[in-house]
């Protein structure tokens, strides 16, 4: 079966080649892709041609996220959804409202093949990677379904970033775009649970985006009860990696680290991770400390914020810069993939 182009993927010189190739002026080019990123439909782009809009529909590929379902936070205004794509796969996004301005959370993946014990997004594996206008369509359906700007992006939704690289790379680069959503590198944050080639060529591309790592465990043998990913890459090869992320791009790096009961809880594990990333960062880094979503499937228990709090304290004592990242939209379970992996029982998948 043919395949159409992707226009939504394209960044503003090759759609000014895909429109010229249509008969158009270059000029079209730039209204198409600010139209697009908007997430307008092509007969609502009014200041193109109706011959021009016609073209458009028989010759490229332009399908938006559909919006499935929807809640919204009595609590806090924090807005979860359910995407579903072309193919019938579904991914979601999650809406967060700061003070300083709207923030999404974003997939990179439909399903996810990293293996973190505690995770909803892995149970079902990893089915295929987003395009960049799969993961730029969130962004854009969120910001005209909410009427609001969006001001920054966390890429650390359903998926791992790094294991969909030149996708990941390309939607930053095209969501950076002055013609575009023009959301600037520093206010976007992308998480990994620790792929260390990705985290070099990311260091070298360029994108000073803050970046964000999965640890959630000192040792390395302990790490790998919890993350595959440490079978494959040290502690110490990773924290290396990081700390030439921060070297390359000046970007403080963050480490996130959930919090499970009974398992890397104790103030010896805060110990033992101050401890690792004064040895193993010797740089300014952040700690932020997470209460575990739980899921019903992996059985695993979230400690209760007086623990949490505690073990900041303890982390703050030995010097090491950590908060416990507040809980948004706790009332309609904002955590990714939750969504998705109840959506996949209903369907019998």
């Amino acid at each position: 079966m043919e395949t159409r182009p992707d226009i939504m993927s394209m960044t503003l010189p090759e759609l000014g080649d895909f429109v010229k190739s249509l008969g158009e002026p270059a000029f079209r080019a730039k209204q198409l892709f600010s139209w697009m990123h908007k997430g307008t439909p092509i007969d609502e782009m009014t200041n193109l041609s109706k011959t021009f809009r016609e073209k458009l529909k028989a010759e490229a590929d332009y399908r938006l996220p559909v919006i499935e379902k929807k809640f919204t936070s009595k609590l806090d205004g924090t807005v979860k959804y359910l995407f579903a794509l072309n193919d019938g796969e579904c991914v979601e996004s999650v809406l967060m409202k700061y003070e300083h301005g709207n923030t999404i959370c974003v997939s990179s993946q439909a399903g996810c093949r990293m293996g973190c014990k505690f995770c909803a997004s892995t149970l079902a594996g990893r089915v295929r990677d987003l395009t960049p206008s799969e993961i730029l369509g969130q962004v854009a359906v969120a910001a005209r379904d909410s009427g609001e700007r969006i001001h920054g992006i966390v890429m650390m939704g359903i998926g791992e970033p790094l294991d969909n690289y030149d996708n990941v790379i390309k939607f930053l680069r095209l969501v950076g775009d002055e013609m575009g959503l023009c959301i600037g590198m520093r206010h976007i944050s992308l998480s990994t649970c620790g792929i260390v080639p990705g985290i070099i060529r990311l260091a070298d591309e360029g994108i000073p985006v803050t970046l964000s790592v999965s640890l959630h465990a000192y040792d390395n043998e302990k790490r790998k009860t919890i993350m595959p990913i440490a079978r494959k890459y040290h502690v110490d090869e990773l924290l290396s990696a990081c700390k030439y992320y921060f070297n390359k791009t000046g970007r403080r790096v963050s480490f996130e680290y959930t919090l499970i009961s009974g398992k890397n809880d104790s103030m010896e594990d805060a110990a033992g991770l101050a401890a690792l990333l004064k040895r193993g960062m010797g740089v300014p880094c952040h700690v932020n400390l997470i209460m575990l979503n739980e899921v019903d499937e992996t059985g695993l228990q979230t400690v209760d914020r007086k623990s949490a709090h505690r073990f900041e304290e303890e982390l703050k004592r030995l010097g090491q810069n950590a908060t416990v990242r507040r809980r948004l939209g706790s009332d309609i379970d904002a955590s990714c993939g939750q969504l998705r992996l109840s959506r996949n029982r209903e369907a019998g998948e």
